[in-house]
């Protein structure tokens, strides 16, 4: 990976650290005393049902809220900057939903990234046919290739993925997941925001399930996915 002009902190400091976080809208708080750690390298998976707080969570890191409480340290940033200075310093955000521009063809799509068009590819050569498409009449998960593979052509030392496998068929999750994890095995560090438990602890060295705002349960990858139909069945379905 590419060196960045990003603070670099102390040999072995997480990418991402929040400690106590509360973040929310309009005053009233979404999530609540969050702790919260990211390595180098690491996969790390945010679980929970719809309204659990996952994506308020990555909005925060991502700099788009400002916490209400608790402290946030992203990239060796300490002040609350914005997602656009974060980016510029080694930040990847991909939100749900699709992060293209469907009138572009995906050619466009890939030099409004802040890598090299070809670098995109590398990582899904299957997209090199269509890129002279426009993209609206892409699949979904030719879509979301897409948009990852932007993130991914500008080495980014952080990504932030939330619901990856929106409304796309299982080989093609399967496809999007194993990029990332080689991402994190070339030093990225990366948060998922995921409902799908089996296919998140599948490739998450650690993960955290949020439940109305809180973490109700945290522990490594292994750990997890030893309990990830109790996490599907309590939190996930909402039955808890």
């Amino acid at each position: 990976m590419s060196a960045t002009s990003a603070p670099a902190g102390p040999i072995g400091e997480p990418v991402v650290r929040a400690i106590g976080l509360t973040s929310g809208y309009a005053g009233t708080p979404a999530v609540q005393d969050i702790d919260l750690t990211v390595d180098a390298g690491e996969v790390v998976a945010l679980l929970g049902a719809n309204g659990a707080g996952k994506s308020t969570t990555l909005l925060t890191l991502a700099g788009e809220l400002a916490p209400m409480g608790g402290s946030v340290e992203v990239l060796g940033l300490r002040a609350r900057r914005r997602l656009d200075y974060r980016a510029r310093h080694g930040l990847g955000y991909l939100t749900e939903g699709r992060c293209v521009f469907m009138e572009l063809t995906g050619w466009e799509n890939l030099r409004l990234g802040r890598g090299a068009p070809e670098r995109a590819i590398e990582f899904f050569p299957e997209l090199e046919p269509h890129l002279a498409k426009r993209t609206g009449l892409l699949s979904g998960g030719q879509q979301q290739m897409l948009a990852l593979g932007r993130i991914l052509a500008a080495d980014p030392r952080l990504i932030l993925a939330d619901e990856l496998s929106l409304g796309l068929a299982p080989i093609v999750v399967h496809r999007l997941l194993s990029v990332l994890r080689s991402a994190a095995d070339n030093g990225t560090a990366v948060v998922l925001v995921e409902q799908h438990v089996h296919q998140a602890l599948g490739i998450a060295d650690r993960g955290y399930v949020l439940h109305r705002g809180r973490v109700v349960m945290s522990g490594s990858g292994t750990d997890l996915r030893a309990r990830a139909d109790d996490i599907a069945t309590h939190y996930i379905s909402g039955e808890a």
